[in-house]
């Protein structure tokens, strides 16, 4: 009785400090949701000197970085975890894991000073105006790749975004992968399959909870990412048609702004865009538990 009254107030603290903080955030972000209203979502304009405040710019900027970098991550992880569990030799299965968890535990700081001084520099000079060149003609997407090569921006945070999120996304995926019973395997290979049949009609179906759930751990870290952002995003609180010109995330502007905010409207708008990212980010779970629950009851459904 002693330890289940334990684990249920542990369980119950949890709930009461996610409570006591979306509270606190409401309170303070009040004054800019009353003042400016629905425009606060809707419009464009960030100036301080004026006292107008819009989160739109910051909240493109967000799932937009997010998107590039799941777009990239996603597959690049999968490669990883399917090379280590199904493909690798024994003697370098240890080694390439041990890697991509040394490139988990780096400081997101790190990523972002050697995204500014290293990456940038050179995807300015040598990868952006080829992609400008061969892609910016194209129709439909042609305008998104156009702009001048500066290297920062939407682009190079998407970019190094999926970078720091790989690590755990292909962590997941490997650990799951490595759940599938042998023998399922080697009956599938037994009757003629090929690794790829073996991997998208065994492992895959096997594991498919445990692999949206890795996905949406990576999703959550882009989401919230600041310091790397804040380095090569570009920091400017504009929308554009153009992923390689610079923008903003809600936590590149709470870093960049925060320290520096003067008057309760400027504070207060600024802690409304914290409570957006935590309804982002709340919303963005939420989706992908459900998402779980219902895989979960269709397998129960099949079996």
């Amino acid at each position: 009785m002693l330890f289940r009254g334990i684990t249920r107030l542990a369980a119950l603290l949890v709930l009461a400090l996610m409570a006591a903080i979306l509270l606190v955030l409401l309170v303070q972000a009040w004054p800019a949701l009353h003042r400016f209203g629905w425009h606060f979502f809707s419009g464009t304009d960030w100036n301080p000197v004026t006292v107008q405040f819009s989160a739109l710019p910051s909240i493109f900027g967000t799932v937009v970085t997010s998107m590039i970098a799941m777009v990239i991550a996603v597959p690049v992880s999968f490669g990883i975890a399917l090379f280590i569990t199904e493909m690798a030799p024994a003697w370098l299965r240890r080694p390439v894991s041990t890697a991509i968890e040394l490139l988990a535990a780096i400081p997101s700081i790190i990523y972002g000073m050697w995204g500014l001084f290293v990456f940038a520099p050179v995807f300015s000079e040598y990868a952006q105006p080829w992609i400008t060149d061969h892609i910016g003609n194209w129709p439909f997407i042609g305008v998104l790749f156009q702009g001048p090569p500066m290297g920062i921006g939407v682009f190079t945070a998407g970019l190094i975004l999926a970078i720091m999120v790989i690590p755990f996304i292909s962590a997941v995926m490997r650990d799951v992968f490595d759940l599938v019973p042998t023998v399922l395997k080697e009956s599938a290979y037994g009757v003629g399959c090929t690794t790829w049949e073996v991997v998208w009609n065994v492992v895959l179906p096997y594991t498919r909870v445990g692999v949206v759930g890795g996905i949406m751990l990576g999703l959550g870290r882009a989401l919230g990412e600041t310091m790397a952002v804040t380095f090569i995003i570009g920091n400017s609180h504009t929308i554009s048609r153009s992923l390689f010109m610079p923008g903003n995330t809600i936590s590149s502007t709470l870093a960049n702004e925060f320290t520096e905010a003067v008057g309760p409207i400027y504070t207060s708008s600024l802690i409304a865009l914290g409570l957006i990212l935590f309804f982002i980010t709340f919303v963005v779970l939420g989706l992908a538990k459900l998402l779980l629950l219902r895989m979960g009851t269709r397998e129960g459904r099949t079996s």
